[in-house]
């Protein structure tokens, strides 16, 4: 019986780790749509659209807004998929349970494939024999 457990473990895990890459990959995707406006902020800046047909320019501060909210848009979302990637890597290797958990915690603001990546995740991890597989003792009673 003990045995099926651990099987069962292991195949979720392993499941969970595949999907963890999936949706790293889909929010490193999704984070670099800005790339378009970041490309219309060095356009306005650069003055690019200066003279485009009604004689007005776009403001300084518009180039500006256009490029900085992209960037932070994009470092937040590639270092989200880049966390996100490194747990299911931890997945793999059964280490981490408490930055897995964490993740899988953030997770569940990316609707709707990291709410059911995130809630599947906590899920197992809090099994005791998956956090006796990570080699974290089990504080419940």
């Amino acid at each position: 019986m003990a045995m099926d457990h651990d099987n069962q473990d292991a195949e979720q895990l392993r499941l969970l780790s595949i999907f963890h890459y999936i949706v790293a990959g889909m929010l490193a995707l999704f984070s670099l749509f800005p790339v378009i406006h970041l490309a219309i902020g060095v356009g306005i800046v650069t003055g690019v659209f200066d003279g485009t047909g009604t004689g007005e320019t776009p403001p300084a501060f518009m180039g500006w807004l256009f490029i900085v909210l992209p960037l932070v848009f994009i470092a937040v979302g590639l270092t989200m998929a880049s966390c996100i990637a490194l747990a299911g890597r931890k997945l793999m290797q059964r280490n981490g349970h408490l930055y897995c958990l964490v993740v899988a915690g953030i997770e569940c603001c990316f609707f709707p494939f990291g709410t059911v990546l995130g809630v599947l995740t906590i899920l197992v991890l809090l099994r005791p024999s998956v956090k006796q597989a990570f080699g974290v003792a089990d504080s419940s009673l």
